[in-house]
This record gives structure tokens, C-alpha cells and sequence, in this order.
């Protein structure tokens, strides 16, 4: 992974604001590296497994996803990230609600299944804009009857793809 790339996912590991704990759904897992680095923040080996966090990640892209799945069970991470291959546009329900959510494309909107996957109380950190264009990284905050957005600032990621990202791809 390159400089720029190791640096977005501490930048955005640090928006997520992850505690010991939480419960974490990353969408668009990729090689399984981001997710890893969420598991060692919210299940470090040190503390109790009765303790720990649990890291699902969902990858739209199948082979990505036994990609994904392959390099965290390697790494000795498979009790702590569960891979799931499906549309992560529509979140994860059966896991829901989550403490955090991230996403590693961008969105043309934030998309609603997310934040009603989102506890209150809850943050999502995700890249919303045009496909390549200048995009902004939002950081979502759940209060009980709202949702307040912070700007961190100008991004480009791929296009988030499924039934809540982008139609031309």
C-alpha cells in the first residue's frame, strides 16, 4: 500500500473516533488491510475476548472479497473481522445497529441504509461527490433525532457501486 493510502486509512481510522468495543462496519473491504487495522483498535489481543469488537466488512466484488477474507484469516485476524460478500450500499443488517461505520468509496449520497444501520450516538465516516471527481470526506454523526456532517475535507476514491452508489457503473 502506498504513503497516501496508509495515510487515508489512519485519517480516517482517526474520524471513526474507534474505541475497544465497537462494533465496526466497513464497506468495500478491498484487500482486508483497513479492516485489520479497525480490528487492532476495537479487539486488541491484550484484553478480553469477551471484551473485544468485531470488524464486518463487506466487498460488492467476490474474488475481491475471497481476496480479502484469505489475507485477514492469514493474518490472524478471522476472529475478529467477518468478510461478507454482497452489496455494501445496503449496509449489513443482520448485524445491525453498529457504533461506526466507514466507507472506503464514494458515494453520490450518504446512503439511507447506513445511517438507519447507524446506533445513535454512532459515527460514519464516508466519501461523498462525483465518480473521481473532487469528493468530500463527511463525518456523519447519529443524534437521537437528527444526523449533523462535518466537512474533513477534499478527497478521491472510486465510486461506490451497488443499489445505493453510483448508476453509470
Amino acid at each position: 500500500m502506498s504513503l497516501v493510502g496508509r495515510n487515508m486509512v489512519s485519517i480516517m481510522n482517526e474520524a471513526l473516533e474507534l474505541e475497544g468495543g465497537h462494533k465496526v462496519l466497513e464497506i468495500g473491504a478491498g484487500s482486508g488491510w483497513h479492516a485489520s487495522t479497525i480490528a487492532e483498535i476495537v479487539a486488541p489481543t491484550d484484553t478480553s475476548k469477551n471484551q473485544w469488537g468485531h470488524v464486518y466488512t463487506v466487498e460488492i466484488i467476490r474474488e475481491l472479497a475471497d481476496f480479502a477474507r484469505n489475507n485477514v484469516e492469514k493474518n490472524g485476524y478471522g476472529d475478529r473481522v467477518t468478510v461478507i460478500a454482497a452489496d455494501g450500499s445496503e449496509g449489513y443488517q443482520p448485524e445491525a445497529p453498529y457504533d461506526r461505520i466507514l466507507v472506503t468509496a464514494a458515494a453520490p449520497d450518504i446512503p439511507k441504509p447506513l445511517t438507519e444501520q447507524l446506533k445513535i450516538g454512532g459515527v460514519l465516516v464516508i466519501p461523498v461527490g462525483g465518480t473521481y471527481l473532487y469528493q468530500t470526506l463527511l463525518r456523519v454523526r447519529k443524534m437521537a433525532s437528527r444526523l449533523t456532517e462535518e466537512n474533513l475535507g477534499g478527497v478521491a476514491f472510486v465510486p461506490l457501486t451497488g443499489k445505493y452508489g453510483h448508476k453509470s457503473f
